[in-house]
């Protein structure tokens, strides 16, 4: 886990109703994503919400995901906008497409191991289809999802 000092001045997510499902299964360790629950559509959809934008149902599960995916995008801000990024810089944010859900993507950051400080990853690492896997790590007195690089 990083350091506490580093990190508490981060920005963290805010849950709201719909989305507090997917904060409670990251503090478990888990990648899960609403789905609809109607049997008909079944259609995975992130960001959470409360229906469903092909079926219009308001029943909804969240699915068990395998946590892989794929680097989608990324991006290295220069300079850091916030005061608290500075010290990271340069840090990368990226942009997960999910392997069991290619639809979905999931903005975060590559770290080295989870709570690994944002800049652990070297830029040069930084490669559009890289393979990922997802961790969990305490930001700020939250979860949040973290990726690190596969293994071969």
């Amino acid at each position: 886990m990083a350091d506490a000092t580093r990190t508490s001045d981060l920005l963290t997510p805010v849950p709201d109703d719909d989305g507090a499902p997917f904060w409670d299964h990251a503090r478990a360790g888990e990648l899960r994503i609403q789905a609809c629950a109607n049997k008909d559509c079944g259609e995975l959809r992130f960001p959470p919400r409360p229906c469903c934008p092909h079926c219009q149902s308001f029943d909804s599960e969240w699915r068990r995901m395998s946590g892989k995916g794929r680097i989608w995008s990324y991006v290295l801000p220069h300079p850091p906008l916030l005061p608290a990024y500075a010290k990271f810089a340069p840090y990368n944010a990226i942009v997960v497409e999910l392997t069991d859900a290619p639809r979905i993507r999931l903005v975060g950051n590559l770290v080295t191991e989870a709570g690994a400080p944002l800049d652990s990853v070297d830029p040069a690492r930084l490669k559009i289809g890289a393979r990922v896997q997802v961790v969990f790590a305490e930001v700020g007195g939250q979860v949040v999802p973290q990726w690190v690089l596969e293994r071969p």
